[in-house]
C-alpha cells in the first residue's frame, strides 16, 4: 500500500482511506493515481496519462480532465491551492504531495522502501481486475436489491465541476445541472432526482455507488465545464453505478456568449444522446 499525502492508497482493493473515512475509486481513476504517484514531483502530460491510464481503449483528452476532476473530489484537494495533484498549465499534472510506502504500526521497523513505477504493480499483478473484483462485491448486496425495485431509467444528475480559470464560472456549471435535470425529468417513464438531492453531494466524497444508492437510481451522470477564450466546452459522461462502466461519453463546443442559449442548447443536445445511449443498454 502507498502513502499518498495523508491517504493510505491500497490499489487492489481500490480504496483510499484517511482518518477513519474511506472512499472507493473506479478503477481508472485508480490507475490514474498510482500513476501520478509514481511520478511524484514531476510533470505528467495529457499524453503519458492516456497510454499508463487508458492503454487498451481509445478516449479524448476529455477523459483525462473528468478524471483528474473525480479523483481531486475524492481526495478532496482544491484547484486553486493544490496539496496533491497541480495543474501545470498546457504541460499536464504533477502530483505535489510526498508518496512513499505505508508502513502499518504492526508492522516491525525496518528502512521504508519507495515504490517504483513497476513494483506498484508488480505487487499487484492482478490490481486492475481485484480493483474491479472489490467494486463489484462491495456493491453485490446493493445490485441484488436494485434488480428489484430501482427504475432501469433513473439518473441522477450529480452538479457540474467548474474547470474554468480561476473557477469563475461556478454559475453557468450549476445552470446546466439543472437544466439538464429539467430536460431528462420530462422524458416520460425516466426517475431524474431533484437537484435539491444532487446538490446535496456537491463537494462530498462520495463513490458513485454510494450516490447511486442512496438516491435509488440505476445512472449517474457526472461532467465539468471549461473556458479558453471565447470558446466553452461542456464534457459529460454516463457511469451504470452497479458494474462501475462508463456506457456514454462525450463533449460539446460553443462559442461564448448568451448564457441561457448555450446551456439551452448543449442540454437539448446531450439529453437526445443521453436517452438513446440508456435505452440501447440492455436490460440486466
Amino acid at each position: 500500500m502507498l502513502r499518498v499525502g495523508e491517504w493510505r492508497v491500497n490499489p487492489q482493493s481500490g480504496e483510499i482511506a484517511r482518518n477513519g473515512e474511506s472512499v472507493r475509486l473506479e478503477v481508472r481513476t485508480m490507475r490514474l493515481l498510482v500513476s501520478l504517484a509514481e511520478h511524484a514531483g514531476e510533470v505528467v502530460s495529457i499524453d503519458e496519462l492516456l497510454q499508463e491510464v487508458w492503454p487498451d481503449v481509445i478516449v479524448t483528452p476529455d477523459s483525462v480532465y473528468q478524471a483528474v476532476a473525480s479523483l481531486r473530489r475524492a481526495l478532496g484537494d482544491d484547484t486553486r491551492q493544490p496539496s496533491y495533484i497541480a495543474t501545470v498549465p498546457r504541460l499536464g499534472y504533477k502530483m505535489v504531495a510526498s508518496v512513499g510506502a505505508w508502513a502499518e504500526e504492526t508492522t516491525p521497523a525496518t528502512p521504508p522502501r519507495r515504490f517504483g513505477a513497476r513494483a506498484i504493480w508488480i505487487g499487484g499483478a492482478a490490481a486492475c481486475a481485484a480493483g474491479v473484483a472489490a467494486l463489484l462485491l462491495s456493491t453485490g448486496g446493493w445490485r441484488g436489491r436494485a434488480a428489484a425495485h430501482v427504475p432501469l431509467r433513473s439518473v441522477a444528475v450529480l452538479p457540474f465541476l467548474d474547470l474554468t480559470e480561476k473557477m469563475a464560472e461556478e454559475e453557468f456549471a450549476d445552470g446546466m445541472t439543472e437544466e439538464i435535470i429539467g430536460r431528462l425529468g420530462r422524458i416520460p417513464g425516466y426517475r431524474v432526482p431533484a437537484p435539491a438531492s444532487t446538490f446535496a453531494f456537491k463537494g462530498r466524497h462520495r463513490s458513485v455507488a454510494e450516490i447511486a444508492k442512496a438516491l435509488d437510481v440505476t445512472y449517474v451522470l457526472d461532467g465539468s465545464t471549461r473556458k479558453s477564450g471565447d470558446r466553452l466546452r461542456v464534457a459529460a459522461r454516463l457511469i451504470r453505478a452497479d458494474t462501475q462502466a462508463v456506457v456514454w461519453s462525450d463533449s460539446y463546443d460553443r462559442p461564448w456568449g448568451d448564457m441561457l442559449a448555450v446551456q439551452d442548447d448543449i442540454a437539448g443536445a446531450l439529453t437526445k444522446a443521453l436517452r438513446a445511449s440508456i435505452e440501447s443498454e440492455p436490460l440486466r
